[in-house]
């Protein structure tokens, strides 16, 4: 080869060469980003990913934030905002109450009186003088006091769950039930003849404000996850209430869409979404959007729907049916019935409670007597425990959870 054509050829090359870098570095330094070496870009990922991290934590923070200022002032923060009941798992008991002797108190109407029950032993260990018409025990707010709810007698008799001592009764205008703010101000009456919500001072029991219901046979309740207002079953007139808890005002009314309807136990479900309302007469359970309040639909759960109650893990709801002597299982993630239980010889399963370990539904027998100790793993009858007449709403006592909303024991 000529050496002009050789050098040619080699400037050539060189040329290529030249280009091809170039190209390299231009890709490098503004497109490929991954030609860098793993470790100049490690810290900047670091980085990111804190941020991340740091803006995830303040938005959970500001979500927490603002569901706080959403609760009715002085009412304690949910443990879990997933769960109302994440208080309430077996044996999880409050300092208050943790010495006390574990026993079941029983309101017998038709005797005046309340028998209290071992229930290590199925077996009534104490029978109560107490006013006319008990229709239930209700704990106290602080869950210090029980109540006991002397309708016709106009009077509630406290019993110190810790000795077992009855106080002097405290005059009370037809006390059928008994509820307490979340704040735990005041106690509501569910004064079911007088037609009136009525809010007391929680401890003197000092009225406050009558609330007129407008409605018949005002008698149970539950509160909502914020605890700005709860919803009301009217027992003779088939409606709902919803009451705002601070105005202390009936701010909605609505008639159960089934003639004859007759509402009875109230009860919010644990994702604070979902309210569920017993009916004697529509044999079943109205489910219902609290915070809308529109138009319930009917789930069927058997004939004489009565009392609702959660179990401790927070994931099924036990239902007596006292027309047809059976408990129906609802499971709250399906929200479909996953069993049912039937008392062996029939009976006339009514209100009740759970057993602090959560293993027991205790469930009073309204027509025969009688109190029912049911196993939660299987429904199988433990114990048929005679008592007084006409027995109604039984306490056990004491439960899990940081205070009671009242009723046979709604913790929280």
């Amino acid at each position: 080869m000529a050496r002009g054509s050789s050098r040619s050829h080699s400037r050539a090359l060189r040329r290529r060469a030249t280009v091809r870098a170039a190209v390299v570095l231009l890709l490098c330094g503004a497109a490929v980003p991954s030609c860098a070496s793993t470790s100049e870009h490690r810290p900047d990922r670091a980085k990111s990913a804190s941020a991340r991290q740091s803006a995830l934590e303040a938005a959970a923070a500001a979500k927490k934030k603002a569901a706080l200022a959403r609760l009715l002032p002085g009412m304690p923060p949910p443990l879990d905002p997933h769960d109302l009941y994440a208080a309430d798992r077996p044996g999880k008991l409050s300092r208050a109450v943790k010495d006390f002797p574990s026993r079941v108190y029983v309101p017998n109407t038709l005797s005046d009186t309340v028998s209290v029950i071992d229930p290590r032993k199925f077996k009534v260990v104490r029978t109560i003088q107490v006013g006319h018409q008990p229709q239930h025990v209700v704990p106290s707010w602080d869950l210090k006091t029980l109540w006991v709810n002397n309708d016709l007698g106009n009077t509630l008799t406290p019993i110190d769950p810790a000795s077992g001592r009855v106080g002097r009764p405290v005059d009370v205008h037809d006390p059928y039930n008994l509820y307490f703010t979340p704040d735990g101000k005041y106690a509501v009456v569910m004064a079911s003849m007088d037609r009136a919500l009525v809010f007391r001072d929680a401890h003197t029991m000092k009225v406050v404000k009558s609330v007129p219901a407008n409605c018949y046979g005002v008698n149970h309740a539950d509160f909502s996850p914020d605890g700005r207002y709860f919803i009301v079953s009217c027992e003779f007139s088939g409606e709902l209430l919803k009451v705002d808890t601070a105005k202390k005002k009936v701010v909605a009314k609505q008639r159960l869409p089934i003639a004859g309807a007759m509402p009875q136990d109230v009860k919010i479900s644990p994702n604070g979404k979902t309210w569920y309302i017993a009916d004697m007469v529509a044999n079943g359970l109205w489910v219902l959007n609290g915070d809308t309040f529109g138009k319930p639909r009917l789930l069927p759960t058997g004939k004489g729907t009565h009392g609702l109650y959660v179990s401790r893990d927070s994931r099924s709801m036990y239902i007596s049916n006292r027309g047809e002597g059976t408990i129906s299982v609802l499971s709250f993630k399906t929200g479909k019935l996953v069993q049912r239980w039937r008392l062996p010889g029939g009976g006339s399963p009514d209100m009740g409670g759970v057993s602090s370990d959560g293993k027991v539904l205790w469930l009073s027998g309204r027509y025969n007597a009688e109190v029912y100790a049911i196993d939660t793993r299987n429904g199988r009858l433990r114990a048929r425990i005679p008592v007084g007449g006409g027995p109604h709403g039984l306490a056990v006592y004491p439960q899990p959870g940081r205070y009671s909303l009242g009723h046979t024991g709604i913790f929280r």
